[in-house]
């Protein structure tokens, strides 16, 4: 123990020994100037001077342009490119979920699958719960439509690009006998219009052409979207004068009836319309006898 209290005394002595530093005039042999230090003081200067030298180098690394040529830096319009490139990659994700919901429902209407998830938004499914409660008064389809309607005006913004028409006008398709009416529980959704070879099919109201290709079970077949969620559907046609992505007029030639596709056995149109993803029946809005 002696020994060990002993060398750090040496130590500590060795730091605090007191040093004169001269100049001396190489020539001369004059002295220029002397300076009394010890090792401490060297070792406490040191470290002053090195915590000045990295403060000025930080100083100049972080509030000078020479920090945008240190590799792997980035800058701050680079940061502010990549928060723009994250809210549009949000943005991105959003319209593509939009997308996928609205071809779904494209495909719903073109394969007629429904889901009846949603007993309320289908006027047909509440016939059921009627019966099973007699003490509620039997609904009437129109007043059904009508609250969809209401209810679609009441959803959509007028400032959108597509503004909802309340006065929108709707023109039969094309006028013929009745084969084959709305039938829900023969999954049925539309009604079938014999009329003679090459009779022009006309858009029952303004819209935009969704679809306009041939599938092998229904031939041509052409929809268009309509104000108010509504989608009307035209198939067996034997051309179509339109294509995906049109502008077309209420009562402008789409199509000509025909006797396309696998599920037909004659000159007819299959019409089917469609509100909020739901078929309802075409003679609920269209008389299809000229008389």
């Amino acid at each position: 123990m002696a020994l060990e209290e002993k060398k750090r005394e040496q130590i500590l002595q060795k730091l605090l020994n007191p040093y004169l530093v001269m100049i001396i005039d190489e020539e001369t042999f004059e002295e220029q100037a002397q300076l009394r230090t010890s090792r401490l003081k060297i070792f406490f200067i040191t470290l002053l001077l090195l915590g000045a030298f990295s403060g000025l180098i930080f100083s100049i690394i972080a509030y000078t342009p020479i920090k945008k040529y240190i590799p792997g830096y980035d800058s701050s319009e680079l940061r502010k490119k990549a928060v723009q490139n994250l809210f549009l990659t949000d943005s991105l994700i959003t319209l593509y979920n939009q997308n996928i919901l609205y071809l779904n429902s494209i495909r719903k209407v073109l394969t007629e699958d429904i889901s009846f998830q949603d007993s309320e938004s289908f006027p047909e499914s509440k016939e059921k719960d009627m019966q099973n409660n007699p003490s509620v008064g039997k609904p009437i389809l129109e007043d059904s439509l009508l609250r969809v309607f209401v209810a679609q005006q009441d959803k959509y913004s007028p400032n959108l690009k597509t503004k909802v028409k309340s006065n929108m006008f709707l023109f039969p398709p094309l006028f013929g006998y009745i084969s084959e009416p709305f039938d829900i529980n023969k999954s049925h959704y539309a009604v079938d219009i014999v009329a003679k070879e090459n009779t022009p099919i006309k858009a029952i109201s303004d819209g935009i052409v969704v679809f306009a290709e041939w599938t092998s079970e229904t031939g041509y077949v052409i929809i268009l979207e309509h104000s108010l969620g509504i989608l009307s559907v035209y198939k067996h046609n034997s051309s179509l004068s339109k294509k995906q992505g049109d502008s077309v007029s209420g009562g402008e030639v789409i199509a000509s009836i025909g006797n396309t596709g696998d599920l037909t056995t004659g000159y007819h149109l299959h019409f089917e319309l469609w509100i909020d993803g739901y078929p309802v029946n075409p003679e609920n809005f269209f008389n299809f006898s000229k008389e």
